[in-house]
C-alpha cells in the first residue's frame, strides 16, 4: 500500500525547535517577552495597531464578542456554513447568532441577503474568509450600517488580501487561529487583531481574569484564563517571519491541484484582484461522500469542507440555508499542505478523478 498522505503537516522545524529550548532555558513558560514579540509580529502581518495573542481562535471570538459588550437582547450575523466557533462566542455572551446563508459557490456569506437580516437588535457581522478566501468587503460595508460592527473571522485567513488590504485589517476586530491545519501553528492558540486601543485593553483584560494591571489591583467585570504561553508564542515567531514564504508554498500546491482538478470538480479561487489564504483546498462534487470513503480507503486523508449550523443541535430551529446545504454536501477538503510534493498531488487528483 503507498504512503499515507496526511491531511494537513505544520510546516515546523529547527526554528522553532531552537525557539522552544529557548524559552525553557529561562523559566519563563507562560506570559513572558515572547507573547509580545509575536503579538508585535503579527500586527505587522495584519496592518494593524495592536494583535492580542490568546490561548485558541475560539477564544478570540469569544473576547471580540465581550469587549464589543454583546449580550442578552443582542444579535449578531453570522454565515450559515462555517466552523461552530464562530456562533457559539455569540451565544456564550448571552447574544444571538442570526444565521444567514451563504453563497454555495464561494462558501462566504451571501451579501444580499445580510440587509434582509439586519433589525435593530443587530449589534454585529461576524464575515468569515471561509479557507482564507476574503469576503467582498466594499459590498458587505455598503449594506451594513456604521454602527454595526464587523468582526472578522480570519482564523484561515492570514496572510489573506481583500483588493490590496490585508485580511484581520478590514474590520474594527480580526480573530485569528493558529491551530496546526493554518497557515502559521502554535499548536493551540489564536490572536485578536485591531487598530482600536480601547478594544485592545479590553481583550488584554478579558483575557487575564478581567485584572486591570494599572494602578491598584482590581477586576471590574470578569474576564477569563485565555493566556497565550510563551512556550507556544515562541513556536509562532518564526512562522509569522515565514509567512511570505508559507503563503508562496501553499499557492504553489495549489496551482499544482488547480491545474489537474479544474476541469473535473469546481476548484477554490479568490475573487479577481484579492489574494487566498489557502488554509485549505476545499473541492466541490456531487459524489462527496463516495470519494471521502474511497480516498480514505487509499490512504488519502480527506475531510468534509466544514459545518451547516442548521445541521447541528445548537442550531437547528434556523432555516432553511439552501446555500449551506449544498456547500455542506459537496465539499470535499484535500490533503494540503507547505511540504506537498508534486507527485502526491498526482496521486490526490488521479483518484478524485473516478468521482469527478
Amino acid at each position: 500500500m503507498s504512503e499515507p498522505i496526511r491531511l494537513a503537516r505544520p510546516d515546523v522545524g529547527e526554528a522553532e525547535l531552537a525557539a522552544v529550548a529557548e524559552v525553557v532555558a529561562t523559566g519563563m513558560l507562560t506570559m513572558g517577552p515572547k507573547v509580545g514579540e509575536l503579538e508585535c509580529a503579527l500586527a505587522g502581518a495584519c496592518g494593524t495597531s495592536d494583535a492580542v495573542a490568546v490561548s485558541s481562535g475560539t477564544a478570540a471570538l469569544h473576547l471580540a464578542m465581550m469587549a464589543l459588550g454583546i449580550g442578552p437582547g443582542d444579535e449578531v450575523i453570522v454565515p450559515a456554513y462555517t466552523f461552530p466557533a464562530t456562533a457559539n462566542a455569540v451565544e456564550l455572551c448571552g447574544g444571538k447568532a442570526v444565521i444567514v446563508d451563504v453563497d454555495p459557490d464561494t462558501f462566504n456569506l451571501d451579501i444580499g441577503l445580510v440587509s434582509t437580516a439586519l433589525t435593530p437588535q443587530t449589534k454585529a457581522v461576524i464575515p468569515v474568509h471561509l479557507f482564507g478566501r476574503p469576503v467582498p468587503w466594499a459590498e458587505l460595508r455598503a449594506v451594513v450600517p456604521e454602527e454595526v460592527a464587523l468582526v472578522e473571522d480570519a482564523a484561515g485567513a492570514l496572510g489573506a488580501r481583500y483588493r490590496g488590504t490585508l485580511c484581520g485589517s478590514l474590520g474594527v476586530m480580526g480573530c485569528l487561529s493558529f491551530h496546526p491545519r493554518k497557515i502559521v501553528t502554535t499548536g493551540e492558540g489564536g490572536a485578536v487583531t485591531t487598530s482600536d486601543a480601547g478594544l485592545a485593553d479590553a481583550i488584554r483584560r478579558f483575557r487575564h481574569h478581567g485584572i486591570v494591571t494599572r494602578g491598584d489591583y482590581d477586576i471590574p467585570e470578569p474576564g477569563f484564563n485565555y493566556r497565550m504561553p510563551d512556550l507556544l508564542c515562541a513556536i509562532g515567531i518564526p512562522q509569522v517571519n515565514r509567512l511570505e514564504e508559507l503563503l508562496a508554498a501553499r499557492e504553489r500546491v495549489a496551482g499544482w491541484y488547480t491545474e489537474r482538478l479544474q476541469h473535473l470538480v469546481l476548484t477554490p479561487r479568490a475573487a479577481d484582484g484579492d489574494r487566498h489564504g489557502w488554509q485549505a483546498y476545499v473541492v466541490q462534487l456531487d459524489r462527496r461522500d463516495e470519494a471521502l470513503q474511497s480516498l480514505r480507503a487509499e490512504g488519502i486523508e480527506v475531510q468534509i469542507g466544514t459545518y451547516a449550523l442548521h445541521h447541528l443541535g445548537a442550531y437547528r430551529d434556523q432555516g432553511p440555508f439552501p446555500g449551506a446545504d449544498r456547500a455542506f454536501a459537496r465539499a470535499l477538503a484535500l490533503p494540503f499542505a507547505t511540504t506537498m510534493t508534486e507527485a502526491e498531488c498526482d496521486r490526490v487528483a488521479e483518484a478524485l478523478t473516478r468521482f469527478a
